[in-house]
């Protein structure tokens, strides 16, 4: 007990502390920029059993998956907002053009992996970019998928109807 400690010697402490000057905080070194011969960088994006190739390359803002443009392949407005996103986020509207190809799963699981694959192939484009995208939750994978149908059920998880008699 003989090396107890008033409120002030820990205020002397704190302003001792604060005096000294901090080590600068490591920045995470910049990636390089992955272009092809092209100038196009290619990413591949996933979600659901949907898988997507995407090449990303400086244009007026043109999304083609494939083959057809993005209002036509992608109907719905929701699932066009979702490509769109990175873009957004980004503030980098009407600069990439971008082409995909998409196959497996249905139109909601393709949209999510074309949104997957702009964004790493964005960037592999422009290094700067990723931690705004990472902070967005664009770089991950969305691994959530249906659960399958287990015997003895009607589907995953419902049983059939209980008859008393």
């Amino acid at each position: 007990m003989a090396d107890e400690q008033t409120m002030t010697d820990l205020k002397d402490l704190a302003g001792a502390v604060e005096g000294t000057v901090a080590p600068a905080a490591p920045t995470a070194p910049l990636r390089e920029k992955q272009v092809d011969k092209q100038g196009r960088a290619y990413a591949t994006g996933r979600r659901k059993d949907a898988v997507a190739r995407v090449w990303v390359k400086p244009g007026t803002g043109k999304i083609t998956v494939n083959g057809r443009d993005q209002e036509v392949y992608f109907a719905r407005p929701t699932l066009r907002l979702v490509i769109n996103q990175p873009f957004g986020l980004t503030e980098r509207a009407g600069q990439y053009d971008v082409v995909a190809t998409v196959k497996g799963g249905g139109l909601s699981g393709q949209a999510g992996a074309v949104l997957h694959g702009i964004a790493q192939a964005l960037t592999r484009f422009e290094p700067a970019l990723r931690g705004t995208v990472k902070a967005a939750g664009f770089l991950t994978r969305d691994s959530r998928a249906v659960e399958r149908k287990k015997y003895g059920k009607a589907k995953a998880r419902r049983s059939f109807q209980f008859s008393k008699r």
